[in-house]
């Protein structure tokens, strides 16, 4: 299981954050063994994101205005579209969803006026 601790430097606010957030993109992050080169890999790209992430206050400063007083945040993104695809990568593929194949239930009252029947 990833936890905070295993983000030396980042707070631990920010560490969790980032875990909280990478479990919505990829949610088998935390069924990786540990010493797995997936939980590595996983680990690698959540520091890198964890580093980039924007710290509340100056840093976040669009502008101010001394006038009334004014100041304008810029909205961050801290995952870039590349960190959202590497992070599902770790995880396989879930099952396609759609229509249950074949015919339900096999004996229908049509089926005797208009026979089914796949070859």
């Amino acid at each position: 299981m990833i936890t905070p601790d295993d983000f030396p430097g980042v707070t631990e606010d920010v560490a969790r954050r980032v875990i909280v957030a990478a479990r919505s993109i990829a949610p088998c992050i935390d069924s990786f063994p540990d010493e797995s080169e997936a939980k590595k890999n996983a680990l690698a790209i959540l520091r890198g994101v964890a580093a980039e992430a924007p710290a509340a206050g100056s840093r976040r400063v669009r502008s101010q205005a001394i006038g009334p007083a004014r100041v304008d945040y810029w909205d961050a993104e801290t995952w870039t579209a590349q960190d959202r695809a590497d992070l599902r990568s770790l995880c396989p593929a879930p099952r396609p969803t759609g229509a249950a194949r074949g015919s339900f239930p096999s004996e229908r009252p049509i089926s005797r006026l208009w026979p089914e029947s796949y070859t």
